[in-house]
């Protein structure tokens, strides 16, 4: 470990010290962190499921959260219903072929979003075209969105039935604190469905 050079141990600590900083701006979403929690809770207890869309390291946590609910979080318990809408790769690259890939998540929904789900999307700007295209079929489906953002929200804030707004612009640290809030979302759905395997 000497032969490190110190150089890396800076930026090492500089960035742990940025992202505990974004991380640590959490706990001004509560309010909207719990919101999407009972939001999914609501869903889920009607038969709904969740769905989840997004692009790059956002369709990485799009997958992520998908396989939280639908495999196991933090105890051992039933499956939940959800969905990744980025996972697919044929129905991804012949909806992109066909009719534009602003249209990729938008055509999923409608073949398979009931009024009574959810859609969550996740983008740093707030302006990817194909989730904002989605989120606004969502309205006219009867589909609740949730919104996971950048600081500003983008064309999803207007979208979004519940946006949760990360206040700070660096793609990195935001999608380090989507994860963090889609952990602890899971962890509130999980906790409160199944409170005997708590």
């Amino acid at each position: 470990m000497s032969d490190i050079p110190s150089s890396h141990h800076q930026t090492v600590a500089a960035y742990v010290d940025q992202a505990q900083a974004v991380i640590s701006a959490i706990t001004s979403l509560a309010a909207p962190i719990g919101q999407a929690a009972d939001l999914w809770i609501e869903s889920l207890r009607a038969g709904g499921k969740i769905l989840f869309c997004g692009n790059g390291g956002s369709a990485a946590d799009a997958q992520h959260l998908a396989a939280e609910l639908l495999g196991r979080f933090l105890t051992d318990r039933e499956p939940m219903p959800a969905l990744s809408l980025t996972v697919d790769t044929s129905s991804l690259t012949a909806i992109s072929n066909d009719f534009g890939y602003e249209t990729v998540f938008s055509r999923q929904l409608k073949g398979i979003g009931r009024q009574g789900d959810v859609l969550v999307g996740l983008s740093t700007s707030g302006n990817s075209r194909n989730v904002v295209n989605a989120f606004a079929l969502a309205r006219t489906m009867g589909v609740r969105t949730v919104g996971l953002t950048g600081q500003h929200g983008g064309a999803m804030a207007e979208l979004s039935d519940i946006l949760i707004a990360v206040p700070d612009a660096r793609t990195n640290h935001i999608q380090e604190a989507h994860i963090t809030i889609g952990h602890l979302i899971c962890a509130i759905v999980e906790t409160t469905l199944y409170p005997n395997n708590a």
